[in-house]
């Protein structure tokens, strides 16, 4: 299936749909082994985030386009039932925004290391290290989008490698080659505004935790959080819902796939 330029792959023949999002600098590939492991029992569906694809390069969508691309591939893919999220990075800012949009049409949340990023909340927990870290790397990354944006084919390379330089330090497991500026839209919105930002999001803390049952895994072994604690605190006193933390960074399904499958499994199966 193809929507707007973007490749919609679809795999497995369960009742239930999982829609899954990943984030920044990763493509649908991040969900190889976990599509492997879900297709026996659901119909997954992935595709690369639009303007993250580096072999069908588009412009970067603002909040209320993705949300709208989003609705488009659900209503295609799942028309008679909600559907439930899996979701990780940036992913997980786009599809909350999603479920807080067309709540009637999302059952389910599993979230992977994002949680509450637009909270009051999240940046009370971050100490002066920890905020200082948090902007550094994400204005970079701001940085060379705008770049790219700015001077065209002649400043591409410069910010190509700014991000790949970028991912490397972070230790990002996608191959360096498929990166490049255009992924970076995201933190240009969050941090200069850029295609109307990210002021109008809802906030994640106030909606999603007691929404729904909701199914949040995080990697302890990173500098600082995106997550704060009265986020897994309302999302573990939510009945059905669960937290768990891995001994991982970032990248969870990617260091730990089959605990990561196994967990997943485990809590879709549960009524």
């Amino acid at each position: 299936m193809n929507l707007q330029g973007v490749d919609i792959r679809v795999e497995g023949t369960g009742s239930e749909t999982l829609v899954m999002l990943h984030g920044w600098p990763d493509t649908l590939v991040l969900w190889d082994s976990t599509v492997e492991a879900l297709s026996p029992n659901y119909q997954c569906v992935r595709f690369t985030l639009p303007a993250f694809d580096a072999n069908a390069p588009m412009p970067a969508k603002s909040l209320s386009d993705m949300v709208a691309f989003i609705h488009e591939v659900v209503t295609q893919v799942s028309p008679q039932k909600p559907v439930t999220l899996v979701l990780h990075d940036w992913g997980c800012v786009f599809g909350y925004e999603y479920a807080a949009v067309y709540p009637s049409l999302v059952s389910r949340i599993v979230a992977v290391d994002v949680g509450d990023h637009n909270a009051k909340a999240l940046a009370a927990s971050w100490n002066a290290k920890a905020k200082w870290g948090v902007f550094s790397y994400q204005i970079w990354l701001a940085m060379a989008w705008q770049i790219a944006q700015i001077f065209g084919a002649a400043g591409r390379p410069l910010a190509n490698r700014m991000t790949r330089y970028m991912a490397k330090a972070l230790r990002c497991p996608s191959p360096v080659a498929n990166m490049h500026a255009g992924m970076n839209a995201p933190y240009a919105m969050k941090w200069m505004g850029a295609l109307k930002g990210f002021n109008l999001a809802a906030n994640t803390l106030k909606i999603l935790p007691a929404a729904r049952p909701m199914l949040y895994i995080y990697g302890r072994r990173k500098p600082f959080m995106f997550h704060s604690e009265l986020w897994l605190e309302q999302i573990a006193s939510h009945s059905g819902s669960r937290v768990e933390g891995f001994d991982t960074g970032h990248w969870v399904m990617s260091a730990k796939p089959t605990e990561f499958n196994a967990l997943l499994n485990d809590w879709l199966r549960t009524p």
